[in-house]
């Protein structure tokens, strides 16, 4: 069967251009493109394609490269409305500036075609997803010979930006991942993760800091952080001007936070179930008992969001409500909509990960990296591919990257259960569906106001989706649920403290059936939206009492100063 090669074509284009071949020879490639036998690729994959529509992308798809060609011809330059070429060497030599034009055009077309595709849901987004990642890898700019820029620095550095380049790589080689930023500006507990505080308790799963107050005063009913296990804490605890721990503390709250243990063998076997009884429930327990206190303003993010929902809810089915206040960022509770992390996750995926770890073994960090890379490879691959090894330019320091590249393991049954029963099943949105811990949980039965955030160009947990949880809260009291949406992405929208003064954030405080009804009526702010949650926080912490003079009590006692032990260990 004749099969269509992108990479053969684009390599004969720029072979073609480079020997300045006539227009009656460069035209040949654009025929091969225009009968691409693109039905009977589809067929194999289970996936159809209106004819109609196909010819009408391969008409215009030659009428466009034609074009594109007669300008070369003329000598005018094409416009290049891409961050990849802004650089003026893109634009100051016209081969170069139709090899990125061609490039895009090239990836509009395979795109286009990839949207056009006729085939159930799940199939379409990943060709879509296989055909961006095509289109990314075969970007000019990704390739020294069809680099202007580097090779501009490879003439003015008389080669010693391609030797440090080459010298990088084999340094990445040896890590086994790619460098975004100078990895030995940051130290934890030194310039990151320095809010003041105590370890006051531990087992095998996770250490819990409690932080030193920084008001004389705070609120009786503590704040309970639980993070992502899928990271470590300290996206939350960066540095001093950046830090939502540090913000919390200085509004008055004691904070207390679950510091995850990094898996290794040892962990190998350890369950959902483990997480939900030995950790986020644990993590309750000892807060209520050194705060002396019934209630707690309970804290998610992310996966730590649904770990603390679930344990909310295996706790209300034991007939316990131990929660003031459920802040949820950037969580999914209703796994319908997954964003593009749903092309890993099918019947097969799934059951290939239960065969191999699903009893016994550890998912590795450096995997779990790879995937959430190859979401904006564009942003957190190819840019580095060209700035490190094609210029030789080594990456500066950043605090957010740093933190990045210190990924976590997981435990194999805990990762298998989640991936099975929320993101393929989508059990844990329906009543009584799933047993935890040796209870039925359903969401629905968690009786505490909560406060939801969402990011709105997240491509991790999709606005929509965090939405969603409102849906599944609270059902018969919608009232006590609020939701605020942020500018930006799954990272920098919550990370947006109020003195930058960055970014937005939209608000509407009526309760709506629809994220489209929601976001109608909802009104943009300028600035950061943590000072919207600490009002929340404020109505449910009690009244202010006289700060502790010394972290836990006579039975949790301090271990060590924060940030601890398991925070500084690195996966192999």
């Amino acid at each position: 069967m004749k099969t269509f090669d992108p990479q053969a074509m684009y390599s004969e284009w720029m072979s073609q251009l480079g020997s300045q071949a006539p227009w009656q020879d460069w035209i040949q490639p654009v025929k091969a493109m225009a009968e691409m036998p693109v039905s009977d690729v589809l067929k194999d994959i289970g996936a159809t394609i209106d004819q109609a529509v196909l010819a009408r992308l391969q008409n215009e798809y030659m009428q466009e490269f034609g074009r594109l060609w007669q300008d070369f011809a003329l000598s005018k330059l094409p416009e290049l409305n891409d961050k990849r070429f802004s650089a003026t060497d893109w634009h100051n030599h016209a081969m170069h500036s139709y090899s990125a034009a061609s490039y895009l055009l090239n990836a509009r077309f395979l795109m286009a075609i990839a949207e056009a595709v006729e085939a159930p849901q799940k199939i379409k987004q990943k060709i879509s997803f296989a055909v961006q990642q095509m289109i990314d890898a075969m970007s000019p700019a990704n390739f020294l010979v069809t680099n202007p820029e580097a090779q501009s620095k490879l003439i003015e550095s008389k080669g010693e930006s391609l030797a440090r380049g080459i010298s990088q790589m084999l340094a990445d080689m040896q890590k086994g991942r790619i460098s975004q930023t100078d990895e030995s500006a940051f130290e934890v507990g030194k310039n990151v993760a320095t809010t003041e505080g105590k370890v006051v308790f531990e087992n095998h799963l996770f250490q819990l800091i409690q932080y030193t107050p920084l008001t004389k005063t705070v609120h009786q009913r503590p704040l309970l952080m639980i993070p992502p296990c899928i990271n470590k804490y300290y996206i939350l605890d960066l540095q001093p001007e950046n830090s939502l721990v540090r913000y919390a503390v200085e509004q008055g709250h004691m904070v207390f936070l679950v510091s995850w243990a990094n898996p290794d063998e040892s962990m190998s076997e350890v369950t959902w179930d483990d997480y939900i009884e030995d950790g986020a429930i644990k993590a309750f327990e000892v807060v209520r008992t050194i705060s002396k206190q019934e209630k707690v303003n309970a804290f998610g993010f992310c996966v730590g969001g649904t770990i603390i929902s679930t344990a909310l809810a295996v706790l209300a089915a034991r007939g316990i409500h131990p929660a003031s206040s459920l802040t949820l960022l950037t969580t999914l509770l209703d796994f319908s909509d997954t964003g593009v992390l749903d092309v890993f996750v099918d019947e097969v995926q799934v059951a290939l990960r239960e065969q191999s770890i699903g009893r016994k073994g550890i998912m590795p960090g450096r995997d779990l990296a790879s995937t959430f890379s190859s979401l904006r490879a564009n942003d957190l691959v190819w840019s580095y591919v060209q700035s490190n090894y094609l210029k030789g330019e080594a990456p500066p320091p950043f605090d957010l990257l740093y933190w990045n590249a210190d990924s976590t393991n997981l435990p194999g049954p805990m990762f298998c259960w989640y991936l099975r029963n929320t993101y393929l099943e989508n059990k844990l949105r329906q009543t009584s569906e799933l047993t935890v811990a040796g209870n039925q949980v359903s969401l629905g039965a968690i009786d505490a106001p909560v406060f939801v955030y969402g990011s709105r160009e997240d491509h991790i947990v999709p606005w929509k989706a965090a939405f969603a949880s409102l849906k599944i809260l609270n059902p018969e009291h919608k009232e006590r649920n609020m939701f605020v949406l942020g500018a930006s992405g799954h990272i920098a929208g919550v990370i947006n403290p109020p003195a930058k003064k960055k970014r937005s954030y939209w608000f509407n405080p009526v309760a709506t059936e629809s994220a489209d009804a929601w976001f109608s009526g909802a009104v943009e702010h300028q600035g950061s939206w943590w000072p919207v949650w600490s009002e929340f926080l404020a109505k449910h912490g009690g009244k202010m009492v006289k700060a502790p003079a010394k972290p836990g009590n006579a039975e949790y006692a301090e271990i060590e100063a924060a940030p601890g032990r398991y925070v500084k260990v690195r996966a192999n």
